[in-house]
Formats: structure tokens, sequence, C-alpha cells
């Protein structure tokens, strides 16, 4: 500050190690990208190829899956050149706009998690009338909304951070831009960013969470009400991947972005943040066909044909 420079260009460390355990990473990197694209494209086929997939569920679905394929690849090209050394500065635009895409997608999943929630309370808790109450108009409207919620909910926190002083070091210990790298190199005060990210956080994660909590009590006190344990095995077989998906997506947020203060660990952020970006997206496709009777019916038929 004192001789009026500041830091245009930051240099991504990603993960420290030899040579032989960067190309590891690097490898599995590549193989779990790889994988994601393919079984996330692949339910995207399949729900349009398949007709009796035309259901809001899986319309919710396929928005998912898009999303996730977005996701890992806003994060996995670049840290794979981070960690083969070939790529390990990113401007400070750039960087910025990593920010955002990745925050915004992640802002847009908690919104469809909980659409999706609540489409499967209307469907085991209002079963006569789902047709009439999700409609395919209606889906196509939540599911909007949960774009534009999302990518309008980080404007102003991208815009904040934006605004901050950087003037060294210009290391992030990182293979991606997030909040608390930038906060942690920032020689500007940080505390009005700091304060817009819990107040984001609360309104996206913890807002979407409690729709998604409601949901599912109600979705689990229909279930228990049911006489039949086939009725009630069926029942919660509908609902099954989607809790798991939700289990894990939440869990790894609240502990990145729920809190009052980045002061916490960067190398355990950095843990956490390879479990949200790479290794959740490629959970979900499996997830979804190995607990869903009609993907993997579909699957098979697909298959067959």
């Amino acid at each position: 500050m004192a001789n009026g420079t500041s830091v245009k260009e930051f240099i991504l460390l990603g993960f420290p190690g030899t040579w032989q355990l960067r190309v590891s990473f690097v490898v599995v990197f590549a193989l779990m990208y790889t994988l994601t694209v393919i079984g996330n494209a692949s339910i995207i086929a399949l729900v349009w190829r398949s007709s009796n997939l035309h259901t809001p569920m899986y319309f919710f679905l396929c928005n998912l899956s898009f999303l996730e394929i977005w996701y890992t690849t806003g994060v996995v090209p670049k840290a794979i050149g981070v960690m083969l050394g070939t790529s390990q500065t990113i401007s400070f635009s750039v960087c910025i706009f990593q920010l955002f895409f990745l925050l915004s997608l992640g802002s847009t999943e908690c919104f469809l998690l909980s659409v999706m929630a609540y489409d499967r309370y209307l469907a085991i808790c209002c079963p006569l009338r789902y047709s009439s109450l999700m409609s395919s108009v209606l889906s196509v409207r939540l599911a909007l909304s949960s774009w534009l919620g999302g990518f309008m909910a980080i404007s102003l926190l991208a815009f904040l951070t934006s605004r901050l002083t950087f003037c060294g070091p210009d290391v992030i210990n990182h293979f991606l831009c997030d909040i608390d790298s930038c906060l942690a190199l920032s020689c500007s005060d940080t505390w009005p960013v700091e304060l817009a990210t819990f107040l984001v956080s609360i309104i996206v994660v913890v807002a979407s969470c409690v729709v998604t909590l409601v949901s599912y009590m109600y979705i689990i006190s229909s279930i228990l009400r049911i006489q039949s344990g086939h009725g009630r095995k069926k029942a919660f077989s509908t609902c099954s991947a989607h809790l798991s998906v939700v289990t894990i997506w939440y869990g790894s947020t609240m502990f990145l972005y729920v809190k009052p203060s980045a002061q916490n660990s960067l190398d355990l952020n950095k843990i956490v943040n390879t479990f949200n970006t790479v290794v959740t997206p490629l959970l979900n496709p499996f997830i979804y066909t190995l607990r869903n009777q009609e993907v993997k019916l579909a699957l098979g038929r697909a298959f067959q044909k």
C-alpha cells in the first residue's frame, strides 16, 4: 500500500508434494472429471429418451446433472494445469469470475435441491393432486427461479470481493479462487465481504436447507402412516436418492460457508472443496442410478435397445 502497487494476478499452489504425487492427483482428477461428465450427461440423455421419465422429478434431476457438469468443469481443468505446473497463475479478473461462477452454481444447487424436496413432498403427501399441483409450467418456473436466484444471490458478494485491494503476497494456497483465500490475501478491510458472505450463506444455504428439512419432516410423517411395509418401502425409495445427495451436499457446504469469520484452516477448506467440487458431482449420477428403481429400469431398456 505504501508504494501504491497492487496485485494483478495470483499464483495457485494446488497440492504440495513431489512431482509423482502431483501427477497421481492429476490422473485421479482427470478420471473423476471424465466419469462425472459421462455420468451426468448419460442421465440427461436417458431422461430425454425415456418417455416414462418425463416427469417434474426427472426434469429437476436433468437440471441438477447439467449443473454438475459445469460445476466440476469450472474447477478440474484449471486444477490439472496448476498441479502440472503449466497454468499456475490466474489473473485477478479471471479469479473473480471463477469465484462468481462456482458460488452461483453452488447456490443454484441449493435451490434446486430444496425444489426437488418440495416436489417429493407433493408426490408423497398429496399423491392424488400431484399432477395438478406440480404442473409442467410450475416445474419450469421453479427450475428457472433456482438458476436466476443462484446467480443473483452471489452478484453482490462477487462485486464486493472485486473491490478488495491486494498488495502482496500473491500466492493462493488452493487450486481455485475461493472467498477465504481472497480474504486471507487482501490488505484492505475485509469485514464487509465477510459479513456479506455470512448473510448470503444464511439466505441461500440455511433457508434452502430449512425448506428441505420441513419437506422431509412431512414426508417421513406420511411414510410412517402407511400401513403396509411394501408401501412404506416404495414411498421411501422415491426420495432416498435425493436424501442421500442432500446430506452430502449440505454437510460440506455448511462447513465451507456458514461461519461468521473466514479465519479457519485453508488446508482443510482445500480438502472439503475437493469433495464438494470433484467428488460430489461424480457421486450424484451413481446415487440416482443405484437407488432409483425407475432409472434402473429405463437404463436396462436402453441397454436392451
